[in-house]
């Protein structure tokens, strides 16, 4: 996995390393049992403190994206949620509130919000849909 952090986005580097993770394993550009990169090495490719990928890990492994296998490393987790579906949902709620009070600064309408958002899943869709094929092949 090759990470692309921003330093002028004003996001902590840490939060981006958490987002490419989540990103990459829902999308099935990760798949399960796949090995995260260690953190010293990773540290340095970024030119990052290493408790700065530490603190991503924690992070990740904390939302049950990951874990860690003493003496191994980290790796993704499979498919089952450490969640209450109640929980997820609300998680979920959470980042929507945030979409839409942003849409709201940028002055975007509710159809358009809506069509957006219908555009983006459908996107991500197809991209895992593409990641699986070529895995299975």
């Amino acid at each position: 996995m090759r990470f692309q952090l921003n330093y002028k986005s004003g996001k902590p580097v840490y939060l981006q390393v958490v987002d490419q993770v989540k990103a990459a394993a829902a999308s099935g550009a990760m798949r399960a049992g796949e090995p995260l990169p260690s953190i010293r090495p990773l540290a340095e490719e970024l030119r990052v403190n290493r408790n700065t990928v530490a603190k991503a890990y924690t992070e990740l492994e904390s939302q049950g994206v990951i874990e860690t296998v003493a003496g191994k490393g980290c790796f993704v987790r499979g498919g089952q949620s450490p969640y209450k579906k109640e929980v997820r949902l609300e998680l979920l709620a959470q980042a929507i509130d945030d979409a839409v009070v942003q849409a709201h600064h940028l002055q975007i309408a509710k159809p358009q919000f809506l069509r957006l958002s219908d555009e983006r899943f459908e996107t991500f869709q197809q991209r895992r849909h593409r990641a699986a094929k070529a895995a299975a092949r």
